[in-house]
């Protein structure tokens, strides 16, 4: 960038605000255009990093994504648009960046992150944002960015919650803090449990300034510390985050040698008998006295209810439980198949029998019955 160029004094006055501050100013500003920061995912975290990134004149911005724009992606994915959905996020994204910024340089990954490109794509780049939804992925961005000596901006959202921390060799990893993935299906995904639209923002802007304080090398990041974000409350808490002496990726023994796919721990056995969505209703005629208990919260049961259906939802089970007959046949049922494994082992832990499990939850069997919009 050089203010002897028409497009110099152009990109001058593009960041003129920057330029204006000491930390910044036009060494702080070149460090930006010659930045590369990979972006892994382009959904709720993901756009508003990327949308911030491009604004500050970070010179490449790597946008790795396999997913399409979805209907239900627009409540807090604001880098799209009702027209864009069904296309590739990475392309949608692509266009708006560039049409935001056209000196920022973007590489478009319509991929998933996985064990054969990771530790390549993350060498390409000097910081990589964590914008993803899934354990599995956490893990791996995790491993190879310490392989290859790249901080990591780590950012996460449930409802009203969210976390932001920085990772970097050297100091505490995401290995540290959560040491071992949950068991499979044991805690909802967004898609599961909600998450309001604004909080994505809230969080991925955090997750920006977070990377932009890495390139510039200034100010105190969140390395060693988790920033948790209560945004019912508008509360803010942080956290020690402290390196792990056995920690198995750079512990005192370590013995993790290289990247590898994060298996999902099994959940623990039920205890009681599970139904296929698909043999749902043939239970429900051969056993006509049985009741589906609907342990959906109250914003998920407005979508419709089940034949056969008493609404409690799960917030609430263990204080109505009285009021339920133990020698009555219950099949409890939730949306996803989540919350209602809670209720069913807490029934029976209180000494219900009679019980079975939906298993995939309302969702499942509404889409096997061309329902979808039902539940």
């Amino acid at each position: 960038m050089s203010a002897d160029s028409l497009a110099g004094r152009r990109e001058l006055r593009r960041y003129s605000r920057h330029l204006l501050i000491p930390e910044v100013g036009l060494a702080g500003q070149e460090k930006l255009s010659r930045a590369r920061v990979l972006v892994v995912g382009a959904g709720g975290l993901g756009t508003p990093v990327l949308q911030y990134l491009a604004a500050a004149g970070v010179g490449r911005i790597g946008i790795m994504d396999d997913d399409v724009v979805d209907e239900t992606n627009l409540q807090r994915q604001v880098i799209y648009a009702t027209s864009d959905i069904g296309r590739p996020k990475v392309v949608a994204a692509t266009e708006r960046v560039a049409a935001l910024n056209p000196h920022v340089g973007v590489d478009p990954i319509p991929r998933r992150l996985d064990v054969s490109n990771a530790r390549a794509l993350v060498r390409l780049y000097d910081v990589v944002v964590d914008a993803t939804d899934s354990f599995g992925a956490r893990y791996l961005i995790n491993d190879a960015c310490y392989f290859e000596s790249r901080p990591h901006v780590y950012g996460s959202i449930f409802r009203f919650d969210g976390q932001v921390s920085v990772f970097q060799r050297g100091g505490p990893c995401y290995r540290c803090l959560f040491p071992e993935p949950p068991p499979e299906g044991t805690v909802p995904t967004c898609a599961e449990g909600g998450v309001l639209g604004v909080l994505a923002g809230i969080v991925g802007t955090w997750q920006a300034n977070e990377a932009l304080k890495l390139i510039l090398g200034i100010g105190a990041s969140l390395a060693g510390r988790l920033l948790v974000i209560d945004a019912l409350d508008a509360r803010s808490r942080e956290f020690v985050v402290a390196s792990d002496p056995d920690c198995p990726l750079h512990g005192t023994h370590p013995t993790i040698l290289d990247v590898s796919d994060v298996v999902p721990r099994p959940q623990a056995p039920l205890g009681v008998p599970e139904l296929e969505a698909a043999n749902f209703e043939a239970f429900l005629e051969e056993h006509p006295e049985a009741i589906v208990l609907d342990v959906r919260e109250p914003h998920e049961a407005v979508l419709g209810a089940p034949p056969h259906a008493r609404a409690i939802p799960a917030s609430i089970l263990e204080s109505h439980m009285h009021e339920l007959d133990s020698a009555q046949t219950y099949v409890v049922a939730c949306r996803v198949g989540a919350r209602s494994r809670w209720a069913v082992q807490r029934l029976h832990d209180a000494g219900f029998r009679r019980l079975y499990h939906l298993r995939g939850g309302l969702l499942e069997y509404a889409a096997l019955q061309e329902r979808f919009e039902a539940f």
